[in-house]
């Protein structure tokens, strides 16, 4: 199926590691001109030296921070006229329980993970809007539709991506904008895929040892975990026109692990 995508430019934030890095060689592979907002430029140029097909552009962009993250929009806008996708893929974690976790972990992950969104979704939309043209394909957690174990403001965050796609997906269909959620299940990283600023780069990887994995594994009605390139295909196609007539909704890619 060809999905439509060549020469559209798609802003991936998060775009270098793990689910992000297969989402950018997922729209270079489809021809797409790709911008690589991420703060780990080092990673980030390795997925521009793999991608085939497209174009892709490094940016060094901190999506908690909205200037570093408007000059990223406007970087893109310069370079190639346009934004026809944004994918807000930048998220930050580390398992913990609730009355473990130190402040400063609660305010990394609102910062990265709603904040990011916000951030990004705010001056993307607003050309959209203009242009009557657009598509937001956000990554929550399937943490967010149930709430984890170990991952209590996590889950509210990615909630919070939900629920904020849900109402704005209402405000601006009518300009021919849509915002739907891909919902990933546990999809670890490795040191190939993952840069120094990822969340697999240090104790959130130490986790979970090959015991640990195999027994996630099981507890999944598809007996595996899921891969980075698992999420790709749903997020192309909700980032293409054939999925015009879908918005504000939450689609999991997480084995069965979730039904709702």
């Amino acid at each position: 199926m060809d999905l439509g995508l060549s020469q559209v430019t798609v802003v991936v934030s998060g775009g270098a590691s793990n689910i992000g890095r297969a989402i950018s060689l997922g729209f270079a592979g489809e021809g797409a001109n790709v911008i690589v907002a991420d703060i780990d430029e080092v990673q980030a140029n390795l997925v521009a030296d793999e991608a085939e097909g497209g174009r892709v552009v490094v940016r060094h962009t901190d999506v908690t921070d909205t200037e570093s993250v408007d000059a990223t929009v406007e970087f893109a806008l310069s370079r190639f006229g346009s934004i026809e996708v944004l994918v807000n893929c930048a998220g930050w974690t580390v398992d913990r329980l609730f009355l473990e976790k130190p402040r400063e972990e609660f305010e990394k992950e609102i910062a990265v993970d709603m904040w990011g969104f916000i951030n990004f979704t705010r001056p993307v939309l607003a050309h959209m809007v203009e242009r009557r043209r657009g598509r937001v394909v956000s990554i929550a957690s399937d943490a967010g539709r149930i709430g984890e174990w170990r991952e209590a403001v996590y889950s509210g965050t990615k909630a919070g991506v939900i629920a904020m796609t849900k109402a704005i997906a209402r405000e601006v269909g009518k300009y021919g904008v849509t915002l739907n959620v891909v919902s990933p299940g546990f999809i670890p990283g490795n040191s190939e895929t993952s840069g120094a600023h990822s969340i697999w780069s240090g104790e959130q990887g130490e986790q979970f040892p090959p015991e640990v994995l195999d027994k996630v594994a099981r507890s999944y009605p598809v007996r595996r975990l899921g891969r980075a390139e698992d999420v790709v295909a749903p997020v192309l196609l909700l980032a293409s026109d054939r999925a015009s007539f879908i918005t504000g909704q939450t689609l999991s890619v997480s084995g069965g692990y979730t039904m709702i």
